[in-house]
Formats: C-alpha cells, structure tokens, sequence
C-alpha cells in the first residue's frame, strides 16, 4: 500500500452535460469515492457543468444538478470526460457554443497540466479540441472508425479497454470506465486499494 497521507488531495471533476450517460458518468466516480473512502483525503470528487443548471441523463431519466459551473469549480487535477449517445456526440461536434465553453475549458485545463480521462464517447467529443493530437486513444467499438476519421494525427488502438498516455487516459465502451479508473487507482494507492473496491463492487475486472 502507498503511503497517501503527506500527499495532497486530488481535485477529480467530473464533466456533466444534457444527455450524458449514466454508467460512464458513476462507474467511475464510484471508483474513485469508495477509494477515498478506503483512504480518506485522497480524493476531492464533484460535477461540473456549463452552469449550474440541470442537465438530464440519457433518455432523460433522471436530472442532474452539477455541483459546480466552469467558473467555480476548484482547479481540477484530473477531468472525466463520460461520453453520449453516438448520435449526441456528433451533434456536440457541431455545437460551437459547446465547444467555445465547456470543451475550450477542458483544452485549457489539459494545457495548464490537468490530466484528461475520457470514458467511451467522451474520446470523440474531444475531436476539435487538438487533446487527441499525437496520442494513441480509443473509444466505444461502435465510433472507432469515426474516431479514427476525425483525427488523423492520433492512432486509434483497437480491442483495448483503456489507454494510458500520461495526461491523456482514453478507454473503450461504458464499463471500461471502471476499469481504467480502478487501473489509476492501482498507479496512485497500490494494488491492494484495487482489491478492496473490486470486493466492494463484487466486479469482475476485465483485462487490459
């Protein structure tokens, strides 16, 4: 087990935006707030998003009240970008009030050090923000060959469910999420944090 106690606690915020899906947004931040729970202080968990406004959850089942906005979040160490419904992914890439608020403050935060993990689609929505850019990356089976399309500066990995590139963690289809969340857990508190949640969780861990 890593020694957490002199290190300081991670800001992890989590993107919310209207029709977000469900498991790619809570199978992480689960991940991460059963390990702050096994190691208390080591995880600083909220939502952010454009404003402080509802946004409501694929299909529209459930609203979510983001617990900041993107001018008053704490400085995040590390963003989740949950992805969508391909067909709202594509239309995000055509929302420029979108990508000029909420996908220019991830670029500026990615710039300024924060690492970026996108959880399937979110990959996707990252495609004009130039985040991808040079990186191996991966997404949801069904938009690999979009990805691919693009962001010909990037190399799509296929049949992996997560890929780590430092600043950039991206990962294959909905339950991916959890696994490359529990793998970040595993670098930042040792394997035996991992084995703690996954008993929790009752999961069965799916291979890199």
């Amino acid at each position: 087990m890593k020694d957490v106690q002199n290190r300081k606690t991670m800001n992890v915020a989590f993107l919310v935006y209207d029709q977000v899906e469900v498991l790619d947004l809570n199978g992480p931040l689960d991940v991460f707030v059963k390990a702050n729970a096994v190691y208390p202080g080591s995880y600083h968990c909220y939502t952010v998003g454009k404003t402080k406004e509802p946004v409501y959850a694929e299909a529209n089942t459930m609203a979510i009240i983001p617990t900041y906005d993107l001018q008053t979040c704490p400085k995040p160490d590390m963003i989740v970008v949950p992805g969508a419904n391909p067909e709202h992914i594509m239309k995000y890439l055509q929302d420029q009030d979108f990508q000029e608020t909420v996908l220019k403050w991830v670029k500026n935060q990615h710039d300024s050090g924060t690492v970026v993990f996108t959880v399937c689609t979110g990959c996707m929505l990252l495609s004009k923000t130039g985040i991808l850019n040079g990186h191996n990356i991966t997404t949801h089976s069904m938009l690999l060959d979009a990805l691919e399309q693009h962001n010909p500066e990037s190399t799509v990995r296929r049949g992996v469910r997560y890929v780590d590139e430092g600043q950039l963690i991206t990962t294959a289809g909905i339950t991916a999420g959890i696994d490359a969340a529990l793998y970040l857990i595993g670098k930042q508190n040792g394997q035996q944090t991992v084995d703690t949640i996954v008993e929790l969780f009752e999961y069965q861990q799916a291979v890199k």
